[in-house]
């Protein structure tokens, strides 16, 4: 009786697992074929309701290959099968569902999502090199391998799509190549300036480039004394702003607004190593500046494709904008530079003491969550002064779109970062003098200041006090020419400067 019961419960347990082993294989069959059938491009599309994407991706070089290969979505968007795709899968599935079903298309920021911030958490460079397994085909040029071989020597920093961004989505404002048609403004033919602006006092006025159509307003900032950096108690204070120093400071005139396109255009037609006038013997012609070397061409749209004209003039290098201050100071006569670190914060501030030249604190628009959000303070207040992470659309804006500060300056915070002519050092402030008059900095040192915070900045990294250096080999971590450019940065897209003009002889000073 015993033996018969065991052996029913043998063929009980056989049956059990013949079945299951048959409900495992069909459910590991039927899984992979609904892994597969929503891996296309047409099972993406149901809920990336965004068809510029989908047209995009057909105009490119990835939708039809010259071998006949059609690479689709999951083929970038996912890394390779056995390296993460099923995990990397079902993250970006819940992601996109999330969106689909709570979230409104026409809200999302695709130029943003475009760029390479952003596109470099959604693109697999493991993805990238299971096809280009080959980085030197016999078909690359000479330049192309150099690029390559600079690639293979840096692949811990570098992506594959730091050059080749738009190979998958074509857009035909990208350029991957050097720009000679780079600053034609098509101004001209229009009527020029032939002498720049006389200035006899300590007053507003509107320079004139002489040679250019081009003017640019100035503004009148008083001598006086201020308080650099920052209390101890602060919101979002860094260790490099304190401890705070009295500074006394001569009269200065310094810019209304970041150095524009349409100024350093004119500063580019007039110097640049490949496009400057000369006559028939290759002789400079009357009129152009001598002893200033300017730009070479920049490789791509030096403007991120954002717009130029009154826009901040971004991506260039400090020696760029040290030797525009240069020219410009030759053509109109006046000694002009980049602003002391002592002089941008006295700017800045206007005459205030606190966080900002407005009222509030930073924890006033800093992300405050839900409740927070819903019963905090509204950011119309800092929204109306500065173009910072939460209202820029991640891209820098107008003059227009900001109200100015007391004395008169607009996009002091915010919008792009500026250079200062003083070297960085996190105890600057350490080594400074109380009362000193008209600071320089300390004489050495390796990175220069930076203030102002950018259109990718937080609340907290906007105050007037906030500091920053430049990051000599991270924001030159693409460029593969050896020696790399002087002129342009190719991975950071932040970066303008603001002119001052000195209060001297040549301006009335007495």
């Amino acid at each position: 009786m015993l033996r018969r019961f065991v052996k029913f419960l043998r063929e009980k347990l056989l049956l059990v697992l013949f079945i299951g082993f048959v409900i495992g294989l069909l459910a590991a069959i039927y899984s992979n074929k609904a892994i597969e059938a929503t891996s296309t491009p047409e099972s993406c599309e149901m809920c990336h309701v965004h068809p510029h994407v989908t047209d995009s991706w057909k105009l490119s070089v990835h939708y039809d290959t010259r071998v006949g290969i059609k690479i689709g979505c999951v083929d970038c968007h996912l890394p390779p099968k056995g390296e993460g795709y099923l995990k990397e899968k079902i993250k970006a599935s819940a992601r996109d569902a999330y969106g689909f079903f709570f979230k409104d298309s026409a809200d999302f920021n695709w130029e943003a999502k475009s760029s390479l911030d952003q596109a470099q958490h959604h693109v697999f460079k493991a993805s990238c090199v299971k096809c280009h397994s080959n980085l030197f085909p016999i078909t690359l040029n000479r330049k192309g391998q150099d690029a390559h071989l600079y690639y293979t020597q840096h692949e811990d920093e570098l992506r594959c799509i730091n050059c080749h961004l738009n190979v998958g989505h074509y857009d035909p404002n990208a350029l991957h190549a050097k720009n000679v048609e780079f600053g034609s403004t098509g101004n001209e033919n229009l009527e020029k300036f032939t002498e720049p602006t006389a200035v006899s006092a300590l007053e507003d006025f509107t320079e004139q480039i002489p040679g250019t159509t081009i003017s640019f307003n100035m503004k009148a900032i008083p001598g006086g004394s201020f308080k650099i950096g920052s209390p101890e108690k602060e919101q979002y204070r860094e260790a490099d702003e304190g401890p705070q120093k009295t500074v006394n400071l001569s009269p200065f005139f310094m810019a209304e607004i970041e150095v524009s396109w349409n100024e350093y255009l004119a500063f580019y037609g007039a110097t640049a190593a490949e496009g400057r006038s000369t006559d028939t013997e290759g002789s400079r012609l009357q009129g152009e500046v001598d002893a200033i070397t300017g730009p070479t061409p920049p490789y791509g749209q030096p403007d991120q494709n954002w717009g130029m004209g009154d826009r901040p003039a971004i991506t260039m290098s400090y020696h760029s904008a040290e030797t525009y201050c240069k020219w410009l100071s030759q053509v109109t006569g006046k000694t002009y530079r980049l602003p002391t670190e002592a002089e941008w914060e006295y700017a800045a501030r206007g005459g205030t003491e606190t966080p900002y030249f407005f009222e509030g604190d930073p924890k006033d628009f800093a992300e405050k969550g839900f409740l927070g959000n819903l019963f905090g303070k509204s950011n119309e207040l800092i929204n109306s002064y500065v173009i910072y992470e939460k209202n820029s659309g991640l891209k820098t804006g107008v003059p227009e779109d900001v109200e100015a500060n007391p004395f008169g300056l607009k996009n002091m915070l915010g919008n792009a970062a500026e250079y200062c002519l003083d070297w960085y050092a996190e105890d600057a402030y350490t080594q400074l003098s109380d009362g000193a008059t008209d600071p320089k900095g300390p004489a050495m040192g390796t990175e220069r200041v930076i203030r102002g915070g950018t259109f990718k900045s937080a609340a907290g990294e906007v105050r007037s006090a906030a500091r920053d250096h430049t990051q000599s080999e991270a924001w030159m971590k693409t460029d593969p020419q050896i020696p790399k450019s002087i002129w342009w940065l190719s991975d950071c897209n932040y970066m303008s400067f603001r002119v001052v003009c000195e209060f001297d002889e040549k301006t009335g000073k007495k």
